[in-house]
């Protein structure tokens, strides 16, 4: 007789997902966002119906910090989660929060980073492309799993990792577009994450419009009224 293997999980307390994540059902992600401008783009999101923004840390850093602090400062007001993504290491992620980041996106799987976040009580979403690493980000505290590249994996990858993780929640992101989104919703995603596309140039005006296609694309398809 074998003993039964104790269920391994490193998150005693796992963060929750991002009340915006699930509300929405979209991610912005803004990348090279100028903090000047920031401000300007989280209302057009918000206007749009998006409720998270995530800002990457891409160099200079400082810049990216700056602008995390200028969305952080009307975050609340607008309904809107503002996260951190390219978060590469423990003290980016540091920096990140004290920054007035609320939840912390990386393209690859750091299971320390990620423990590290859960011990914190800040939702992590780690990077991760297979199967086996979709299980060591939960093991090790992750609030939900972010499928990267999704525009490789494609919606099928998701529909297939339901069957054996029902319980892991998947936010496919990296060339998700407005039509291709429905389709991860309807295999079993909770959100997409989406940056060049819904950003654009920038002018709010256009952020505003694309948001709120996107965000009733999610909506129809949740709904099971997808087209």
């Amino acid at each position: 007789m074998y003993e039964e293997e104790p269920t391994v999980d490193g998150a005693t307390t796992r963060p929750a997902i991002p009340a915006g994540l699930l509300a929405g059902g979209v991610v912005a992600i803004g990348r090279y966002v100028r903090a000047d401008a920031a401000g300007a783009v989280a209302h057009a999101l918000a206007d749009g119906g998006v409720r998270a923004f995530e800002l990457t840390l891409n160099d200079p850093e400082a810049d990216a910090l700056r602008a995390i602090e200028a969305v952080a400062k009307v975050g609340a007001d607008l309904g809107l989660d503002i996260g951190a993504g390219t978060v590469l290491s423990i003290d980016a992620a540091r920096r990140a929060t004290d920054a007035g980041a609320t939840f912390l996106v990386s393209p690859h799987l750091d299971t320390e980073l990620v423990a590290w976040a859960a011990a914190h009580d800040i939702p992590a979403l780690p990077g991760c492309a297979t199967p086996t690493e979709a299980l060591a980000a939960w093991r090790a505290g992750a609030a939900v799993i972010k499928l990267f590249p999704a525009s490789v994996a494609g919606p099928a990858f998701v529909r297939e990792l339901r069957g054996p993780f029902p319980d892991i929640p998947v936010v496919p992101t990296g060339g998700v577009t407005v039509d291709t989104a429905p389709s991860f919703i309807t295999a079993g995603a909770v959100a997409v994450g989406m940056g060049g596309w819904l950003l654009g140039d920038g002018v709010p005006a256009g952020i505003r419009e694309r948001a709120a296609r996107v965000v009733n694309a999610v909506g129809a398809a949740r709904s099971g009224n997808a087209t």
